[in-house]
């Protein structure tokens, strides 16, 4: 068998026993490995010091770790290898690798050939609102007894989890642009296959990986190319760049938003504290009002792509609605952490400019009347950079108090000074248009921080697209261990 990243797809799956994933601790990665035990296969993996969750959750599934990466890891050898998108052609295990006949491809390529094959993919696409999408397509379509497979780039509250293998003829599956290996820099959602696609949106965001926007809008017109010409194509109008690659793509397509030009619309939008509740409109047509627990315009966004999807798949609105009204969102996407001594935690995954914006409104939206902190981690690609330097400050202006924590340091993608992000920058620019921002040196010091400057009543908002060094969760204790020795 000739060794490279085609050569499982060369392989017949019948003579594939034993698959090892390198750099398995990642939420993908061993998402996918979970899903190749589910489906029988012996499973191994190995990382480079993997922590809970997903050290928790790759035991709970049964599947083997080998800490660090070595060649030893690949004795006795295993039948597939999948290839990681952090590790590079240097990397020890990797370098083996090369000079064996194993076969190996990329996450992508694996969840393609061994999950996709058979399935019609639906692929949900954007530099936003596409977890909570993708989570909320799998579960509208399984209220509606359509039994679909799902994977998606987060823990959906209602499935437990991140994946399904599902019985039915669709397969949700969250289309990441990020790269897919070393040995394929191209897009993951390349390797999909859609047969309709839900595009939310269209902006600059991972720096490390493209140029600019243009560079951006590139890689999804490459997703449009791969559709077939009658596929469900539906596109967030509310974002200029979508609708830009949509329209080169020359293939039919239908709008969602809340541009008065959107084919599909939501109206009469009422918040009541507890849901949100709108009516779906195509034209001048009604379609129906629906409920939803999720808070905010974006999440209004993303249910309307959503129904308008399943509506063009052939779903009856009757059908969409039970789903949308027993959603219970994504880990970590304004996860209602806890309270105490009548403060509010909430944990969030925004990180870019516009994810910030629309989750801070969904926040003064759920909690109107309360004083809200924002606490933000510069530490995705892009925001360790300057990039968004100043659309961060007109984004975060939008709470009453701000707090920034330090740079997150990543040796594998080291910056020279003049192009890092400066959160004592941010905090001047956040003082020069009225509002009281904090530049924290530490998750301890800014915990500390918190304590000493909240107040009964307060909605502290964390964001941050990683662990944040367990910030939320280490407020809360620290919350409710000081009423305790007050009492």
């Amino acid at each position: 068998m000739v060794n490279g990243p085609d050569s499982a797809i060369r392989n017949p799956q019948s003579a594939i026993h034993h698959v090892h994933l390198i750099a398995v601790g990642g939420v993908a990665m061993a998402t996918l490995a979970a899903m190749f035990k589910e489906r029988g296969y012996r499973v191994t993996g190995s990382d480079q010091g993997v922590y809970p969750p997903m050290s928790d959750f790759l035991a709970q599934a049964g599947i083997a770790v080998m800490q660090g990466y070595c060649a030893e890891n690949l004795t006795p050898a295993p039948d597939l290898v999948i290839v990681g998108n952090v590790v590079s052609r240097t990397n020890p295990e990797v370098a083996t690798l090369l000079q064996t006949d194993i076969p190996y491809v990329s996450f992508p390529q694996a969840l393609a050939q061994f999950f996709l094959a058979g399935k019609r993919p639906l692929v949900v696409a954007g530099t936003h609102g596409k977890t909570t999408s993708t989570a909320l397509l799998a579960w509208v379509l399984e209220k509606a007894g359509r039994r679909p497979g799902m994977l998606v780039g987060g823990i959906s509250r209602n499935f437990g989890r991140g994946y399904q293998l599902g019985a039915g003829e669709f397969f949700v599956v969250e289309g990441d642009e990020y790269d897919s290996a070393f040995f394929d820099k191209g897009p993951k959602f390349l390797h999909y296959q859609p047969q309709a696609v839900l595009l939310n949106a269209i902006e600059f965001d991972h720096a490390d990986i493209y140029r600019d926007l243009e560079h951006v809008k590139d890689a999804f017109g490459r997703l449009l190319a791969i559709m077939p010409a009658d596929a469900p194509l539906l596109i967030c109008n509310d974002f200029p760049a979508a609708l830009e690659v949509a329209r080169t793509a020359r293939k039919p397509f239908s709008t969602f938003g809340f541009h008065n030009a959107a084919d599909w619309q939501a109206r009469d939008i009422v918040d009541d504290g507890k849901g949100l509740s709108f009516v779906v409109t195509r034209g001048r047509h009604e379609i129906g009002r629906f409920t939803t627990p999720v808070m905010g315009r974006m999440n209004i966004r993303n249910t309307l792509g959503v129904s308008a999807l399943c509506l063009e798949l052939g779903l009856s609105a009757e059908e969409i609605r039970p789903g949308i009204a027993s959603f219970l969102g994504v880990e970590r996407r304004q996860e209602l952490v806890g309270e105490a001594n009548e403060i509010t935690i909430i944990d969030d995954f925004a990180h870019h400019p516009t994810a910030v914006t629309v989750t801070i409104e969904a926040v003064r939206l759920r909690y109107p009347n309360r004083r809200l902190w924002a606490v933000f981690e510069p530490r995705s690609n892009t925001c360790r950079r300057r990039i968004f330097q100043q659309p961060l400050t007109t984004a975060l202006a939008g709470a009453d108090r701000i707090v920034i924590g330090p740079v997150f340091t990543k040796p594998q993608d080291p910056l020279a000074a003049e192009d890092l992000f400066s959160p004592a920058e941010l905090t001047a620019d956040l003082h020069a248009v009225g509002k009281e921002a904090h530049a924290g040196q530490s998750v301890d010091e800014i915990c500390d921080f918190l304590i000493s400057a909240c107040r009964s009543g307060d909605v502290v908002l964390i964001m941050s697209n990683g662990a944040f060094g367990g910030l939320p969760r280490k407020l809360l204790a620290s919350l409710r261990q000081g009423l305790e020795a007050k009492s």
